[in-house]
């Protein structure tokens, strides 16, 4: 007998679950027999499949530009694996998979399939940005989200957050490489109504299900002498931060009037001009450093060296000229665009090193953070990064070309580092850090215009090696609520900057001295 059906008690007789079918009345054994018989009826009706429609939100099977995973990459076995072990583990589901690239794409197969066959939609982010997952939802029907780790990271967290704020009920996600936790989402297409109606509510209660509970986030000891909140607002005024790029710079104003920083944007010919001019004996001598330190060089020629090491020297010459800290370079468009030719990113993990400011793909806001938290810190360097979040293993893994080695500051141990490079376009030179474990960080974003600081916490546990993305990629494992981790992104964009040390009060105390306000993301 189905738990949810309840017999009811005839006249002069009592009944309960006990001895209803051992009563002596007729009445009732009629009725037990004409329950079971239609609850033997509905068991033996055929169910018809759940038909699942999958799109495969990529550029093309053979990745043909730079991004995530990498230019080159081949989805086709990722692609030919997905459905066979979906049908394994779910059955009672029909699956039928198309590509699309973009939102056009996107809607011709849905178009194609307006004949509502589709019970649902797996939308399997390949590549970061492809908008495939908007045209999707939008048909109202049960949408899953899903991140193939270091290919579609950013856009899921993103869009995924888009989509927990505007409260959009039929689309769920998960962030997850297993298997296991993709199948748990997918079984929620069976529960819910055609509408999509708490699908998104079914699929998050499947997600925690699968998430681990908190591990020992006890740290090794390190003491971070701070300066006051005063002391380091006085030198962030005294901090001047170049901006290379051709692009218009937002938020200049916001942060020369907040944080005291004086942001200055610098043509991509002064650079190159600088990179130029760099002394060819001394570039030599930086490249035979790196040769001599870095504990392995894969695929970067002694000339690549060479030419990063008078880049590095060009951004020093550049800093000198201005009077500035630091700088942050649209590296990508330089390069790609010939305006630059060598990547900053060995540039920058020297500047980093030294305790000034080397910041990836002219995103002031981070840099600007960079700049706060060094002074903070009185030298300890910021990881700009990309993150991706892991249920699977309740973890954050923040990744990126560019990072220091020094992370306790100038003055402090160094850790291992590889130069291998860049990883998008496997192009140039950039850095692998093999960060320290057992510590805790502090990750942040200032936000000038908002007056705003996003905080969150992480034990450093791991470096992961994985030849997808970006070459540093640090693992922590959060302070704090894992699942609110997933709510911020869309609002604050993908950057987070991670510096080594426990700085939850001096971060607070300097927020209460800017009269801005701390955002919790976890």
């Amino acid at each position: 007998m189905n738990a949810t059906m309840r017999p009811m008690a005839c006249a002069g007789c009592r009944l309960n679950r006990r001895n209803f079918l051992s009563t002596g009345c007729a009445a009732c054994a009629g009725v037990a027999g004409l329950g079971l018989a239609a609850v033997s009826a509905r068991a033996a009706e055929p169910r018809k499949p759940l038909r699942i429609r999958i799109f495969y939100a990529l550029h093309a099977p053979v990745q043909p530009r730079a991004d995530w995973p990498n230019v080159g990459f081949n989805f086709q076995p990722v692609m030919d694996r997905f459905v066979p072990e979906l049908r394994a583990r779910c059955p009672g589901f029909e699956f039928e998979a198309t590509q699309a690239s973009d939102e056009p794409t996107a809607k011709a197969a849905l178009e194609a399939d307006k004949n509502g066959r589709a019970d649902g939609y797996i939308v399997y982010q390949l590549n970061c940005w492809n908008r495939v997952v908007q045209p999707v939802a939008a048909t109202g029907k049960p949408t899953l989200l899903i991140d193939f780790p270091f290919g579609g990271s950013g856009g899921v967290l993103v869009y995924a957050s888009q989509f927990m704020k505007s409260g959009t009920p039929n689309v769920g996600f998960v962030a997850s490489p297993q298997m296991d936790d993709i199948a748990a989402a997918v079984r929620c297409f069976s529960q819910v109504a055609p509408n999509g109606a708490d699908f998104a509510a079914r699929v998050a209660s499947a997600r925690r299900a699968g998430t681990p509970v908190a591990g020992a986030l006890a740290c090794t000891a390190d003491p971070v002498a701070t300066l006051s909140p005063k002391d380091c607002l006085a030198k962030m005024r005294e901090a001047k931060l170049l901006v290379v790029t051709d692009r218009k710079v937002g938020n200049i104003e916001a942060i020369r009037q907040q944080m005291g920083i004086d942001v200055i944007p610098t043509a991509f010919d002064e650079l190159n001009a600088a990179w130029q001019a760099a002394d060819k004996d001394e570039a030599k001598a930086v490249a035979d450093r790196w040769k001599k330190t870095a504990k392995a060089i894969v695929d970067v020629s002694r000339e690549t060296l060479e030419t990063s090491a008078a880049m590095y020297l060009g951004e020093k010459a550049l800093l000198k000229k201005h009077g500035a800290i630091g700088l942050t370079v649209n590296c990508l468009g330089g390069f790609y665009g010939g305006h630059i030719h060598a990547y900053p990113c060995l540039g920058f993990h020297e500047l980093n090193n030294e305790g000034l400011i080397g910041g990836c793909e002219a995103d002031v806001q981070s840099a600007s953070t960079m700049i706060a938290m060094t002074t903070l810190t009185q030298g300890r360097p910021g990881y700009i990064s990309d993150p991706i979040l892991d249920t699977s293993k309740r973890q954050i893994v923040y990744a990126h070309c560019v990072a220091s080695n020094r992370p306790f500051g100038p003055q402090g141990p160094a850790n291992p580092f590889e130069i291998l490079t860049h990883s998008e376009d496997r192009q140039g030179a950039a850095v692998r850090s093999l960060f320290p474990s057992g510590y805790m960080t502090t990750s942040v974003e200032f936000s000038a215009p908002k007056k705003q600081i996003l905080f969150h916490q992480a034990k450093a546990v791991a470096n992961l090696d994985d030849d997808r993305a970006c070459r540093t990629k640090l693992v922590g494992e959060p302070v704090g609520d894992f699942e609110k981790l997933f709510t911020k992104w869309c609002d604050w964009g993908w950057h987070r900057v991670t510096v080594f040390g426990d700085l939850k009060e001096p971060v607070f105390a300097l927020a209460d001295a800017l009269g801005w306000e701390v955002v919790r993301e976890a």
